[in-house]
């Protein structure tokens, strides 16, 4: 079955975000506002099953693909790092009049969330950090661990997308999941697509060389940072994620000030896309339940 068939009910939509037209994945026309962002080279196919069902809770939901990803614009005249993705993202929420949203952010759009409630917190509501990049625990073993998750995020990203091929496609995503069964055909169309575009050829070799690059761990989530963070977090993390330990998660759960912790079994970097259920249980109860 196609995961599109998920989306039935969705729209696929362009916003223009500032200057850089925005793809989105749309649902719900009742309730609060949900931005939902992926990782590193993600796009928006990666929360097929989750946008229908979360906007059935009564939310408002908007995955996009943030700039330099999916059919999103690709500037070249930028710097990809930290305060670019917010920007964007800012730019995207005036674009369409929200004042403020929720926040789903996997991997790098976890990042993004939390560097944009820290620099804008009145735009930002609950946020959920889903197998999220950017913790840097102040310990010597943990800023080597952080260190080698940038390094290693970024040398198999870099191998998938400088000659692209659907069996590197198809390596680069077996590596994000628990169980390589979960990569099917389409998604690895999808996104062989998204890597052959002509602007992806163009920018994509640029966002992998920046984003995990020395000069952006500036920006990175400190334990200062974490704890100054008055906004509802939910980290939640999986038993088989091939990047960050959940140790890491767990940790940051407890420096922010009104953090929550929550394991999702049987999944790697994708819990949205391999536990969809599961996940969108979770999450859904999170955002609509009650504030703190």
């Amino acid at each position: 079955m196609s995961f599109w068939t998920s989306t039935l009910g969705a729209q696929v939509r362009y916003h223009h975000a500032g200057p850089w037209r925005t793809r989105a994945l749309e649902a719900g026309d009742i309730g609060e506002h949900v931005v939902m962002i992926g990782g590193l080279t993600g796009h928006i196919e990666g929360f097929a099953h989750n946008v229908v069902p979360l906007a059935e809770r009564g939310l408002r939901v908007h995955a996009i693909d943030t700039i330099g990803h999916g059919f999103t614009d690709k500037p070249l005249d930028v710097t990809y790092h930290a305060p670019l993705f917010t920007d964007h993202l800012l730019r995207f929420l005036d674009a369409l009049g929200i004042e403020k949203a929720h926040m789903v952010g996997q991997s790098l759009g976890g990042w993004i969330a939390l560097h944009t409630a820290r620099t804008h917190p009145d735009r930002i509501g609950k946020i959920v950090f889903a197998t999220g990049a950017g913790i840097l625990l102040d310990d010597d073993a943990a800023k080597k661990e952080s260190a080698d998750v940038h390094s290693r995020v970024q040398s198999v990203t870099k191998k998938a997308i400088d000659a692209p091929t659907r069996d590197s496609v198809r390596t680069r995503l077996e590596w994000l999941m628990a169980d390589p069964n979960t990569v099917t055909e389409e998604l690895i169309d999808a996104r062989y697509r998204i890597y052959t575009l002509p602007d992806s050829r163009a920018a994509m070799p640029k966002l992998v060389a920046e984003q995990p690059s020395e000069e952006n761990r500036a920006y990175l989530l400190t334990e200062d940072r974490l704890s100054q963070l008055p906004h509802e977090v939910l980290v939640l993390w999986t038993d088989k994620n091939p990047t960050t330990q959940a140790s890491v998660g767990r940790r940051a759960s407890e420096l922010l000030p009104n953090g929550s912790f929550t394991m999702i079994s049987d999944a790697g970097h994708w819990p949205m896309f391999e536990q969809p259920e599961r996940f969108n249980t979770i999450v859904g109860d999170f955002l609509t339940g009650p504030h703190v």
